[in-house]
């Protein structure tokens, strides 16, 4: 009997700290085996069937280490994705091309490892929204792991537009500087080699680089281009695009195409502008509103003040 007391005294009084203290042990190891996991990229083995598709798994293992430390996860939340974002994929595809993203992503398996980091931060949002309003603040912690994985959704639009944009402003310039090499004597490849080496690490030279490459690699003009105007999936770059391929069928020197769309597109670019400085009116309507709607508090709000307390003073 004092045995058995004895036993049921230390179990109480040692069982909840040595419960605790394997908890931490056991979530410490589990972290430290996901870093490692993480950290190592090995290559899995493929067979003839399955080898491009093991291919871009392995690329993506080497270049990402959220797609490479959570991959079984990643790969249930893109067979789930296919399911529920049937209709978004194929937008979410066009975006991470015109983004300048890895090609080996697919778009569910890229919105997949968005909801994975929104995940990672569900824990921190857990703890912030239990400080804050105790148990009901596990509700608000999964909204904003819903908001999380939204919002790094739009900066997935956002970067996608920002960078056509810049291909865009920059695109009258390669094809100025195509004209003068060509009417140099220079053949199309030796213009473009010539123009991607200009531009460098633009994203209209690492654009029109892959197209050197894949016409290098055996794939035809038209083709090239025509993968080019897939990815970024603009209507000026279709209209561009779209001349070409129409001027090679007729004949029609490229010189002249590529001069005649670069001013079409500085035409465009100054009809954007004007566009724009017309709508900055009325954006600066609502502005205005206010400020002058406070200019008048503070210059009548002394007077109003004086006479309501010259009354109740009176």
């Amino acid at each position: 009997m004092p045995a058995f007391c004895l036993a049921n005294t230390l179990l109480r009084t040692l069982g909840l700290p040595l419960l605790g203290c394997a908890l931490v042990g056991g979530s410490a190891a589990l972290f430290v085996w996901l870093v490692i996991r993480a950290l190592r990229s090995a290559d899995l083995e493929q067979d003839l069937e399955w080898r491009y598709d093991v291919n871009r798994i392995n690329e993506l293992r080497r270049h990402d280490w959220v797609y490479r430390g959570f991959y079984p996860l990643v790969q249930l939340l893109a067979r789930l994705n296919r399911g529920v974002f049937t209709d978004s994929l194929p937008a979410i595809g066009r975006e991470i091309q015109s983004a300048g993203l890895s090609r080996f992503w697919t778009p569910e398996e890229y919105l997949a490892r968005l909801e994975v980091v929104a995940l990672m931060l569900s824990p921190v949002f857990a703890w912030l929204g239990h400080q804050a309003m105790g148990p009901p603040g596990l509700i608000m912690a999964l909204v904003l792991t819903g908001l999380t994985a939204w919002l790094l959704r739009r900066r997935l639009a956002a970067n996608s537009r920002r960078r056509l944009t810049m291909i865009k402003r920059r695109m009258p310039f390669l094809l100025d500087l195509l004209t003068l090499l060509m009417e140099a004597g220079s053949t199309f490849l030796q213009a473009l080699e010539r123009a991607v080496q200009q531009f460098g690490d633009h994203p209209i030279g690492q654009e029109f680089g892959r197209v050197l490459s894949e016409i290098h690699m055996g794939k035809g003009r038209a083709q090239s281009l025509i993968g080019l105007r897939e990815r970024l999936s603009d209507d000026e770059i279709t209209a561009i695009v779209g001349s070409i391929l129409q001027g090679e069928e007729l004949g029609t020197p490229l010189a002249k195409i590529f001069r005649t769309q670069a001013d079409v597109l500085r035409l465009k670019r100054t009809q954007r502008a004007e566009t724009i400085a017309g709508e900055a009116g009325v954006r600066m309507l609502l502005p205005a509103v206010l400020i002058m709607a406070a200019t008048v508090l503070i210059i009548l709000g002394p007077f109003v003040l004086g006479f309501m307390y010259a009354d109740i003073l009176g």
